[in-house]
């Protein structure tokens, strides 16, 4: 395992995602290693592979005071109006987070910095639950997790470190519990899963019992470097369910299991944030996007 603490020279950063306006990633890499992440392109600029994902982790340790120094240059007007988003292409509440708090001291300095936009976090991890604190000293706060199982072996499987689903969707109830708006991100819907109406209906289920009413929900990322990747991991699989992950590509499979989402919202009482399932390819190209929370 690759861990090292690296100086940044920048950290609050444009951000390509329509509808946020920037991003903050304390970390390059993740030790969740999720198979089907599409953001282990990032290993080509430090010298890694895609092989090598969850397998390095890099630490910017200057990030608490380079967002301090560029919060006044790249802001006007204390933020009003722009969203923060932890994190794009890292989980911003990883095990390096318990030890070097980067996540905790940035935020810490957009609330000396007075931010009067919106910060939005999705992790995979219930250490999110420690900053409760700032959370409330934020005028505008929405925190996500991510889900896309209530079967946990299920989880250790596609994001082999990171904290079982169920420990994600308590974790849900507990920031609801203390009145921070929450969001849940089905991503990706995984086809051999969720294809059963019965599978989606109880992650549904899970999620609206936590009290959280928002979610995203975003079809698989195939790209050929996660196709590869997943490949290999299911090599051992049956026949069946690796085509499931293929025909998931095709847009009559996309339409017909939007169909089966939208129905379940609807029996759960769940709002599709965005009003649509996130296909990546499509959603990517759009110039920006509305029905964000809170925006």
């Amino acid at each position: 395992m690759d861990f090292r603490k690296i100086a940044a020279k920048s950290i609050l950063n444009r951000c390509g995602i329509p509808g946020i306006d920037f991003v903050v990633n304390p970390y390059i890499g993740c030790r969740f290693a999720c198979k089907y992440c599409y953001a282990s392109f990032m290993g080509r600029f430090v010298g890694k592979t895609v092989a090598d994902w969850g397998e390095y982790v890099y630490a910017k340790t200057n990030a608490p005071e380079l967002l301090r120094a560029e919060l006044p240059k790249k802001l006007k007007n204390k933020g009003v109006g722009k969203e923060i988003f932890f994190s794009s292409v890292t989980d911003p509440y990883q095990g390096m987070e318990a030890k070097y708090r980067l996540t905790r001291r940035c935020l810490e300095e957009l609330i000396a910095f007075g931010f009067g936009g919106l910060v939005s976090i999705l992790t995979k991890s219930d250490l999110v639950l420690r900053d409760i604190d700032l959370f409330k000293k934020l005028p505008r706060v929405s925190v996500g997790l991510t889900v896309t199982s209530t079967d946990d072996g299920v989880s250790r499987f596609f994001e082999t470190y990171a904290p079982p689903s169920s420990r994600r969707i308590t974790a849900l109830a507990a920031l609801h519990k203390e009145g921070i708006k929450t969001y849940a991100f089905i991503g990706p819907l995984l086809p051999h899963f969720v294809a059963q109406e019965d599978a989606l209906d109880r992650l549904m289920a899970a999620i609206a019992q936590s009290g959280t009413r928002d979610i995203f929900v975003e079809h698989l990322n195939l790209s050929s470097y996660i196709r590869n990747r997943l490949m290999e991991e299911m090599k051992r699989e049956e026949r069946a369910v690796v085509e499931k992950f293929y025909s998931s590509q095709s847009k009559a499979y996309r339409e017909e299991l939007d169909v089966l989402v939208r129905r379940l919202l609807t029996k759960h009482d769940l709002r599709l944030i965005l009003n649509q399932t996130i296909y990546h390819k499509e959603f990517q190209s759009r110039p920006d996007t509305t029905g964000r929370i809170d925006k």
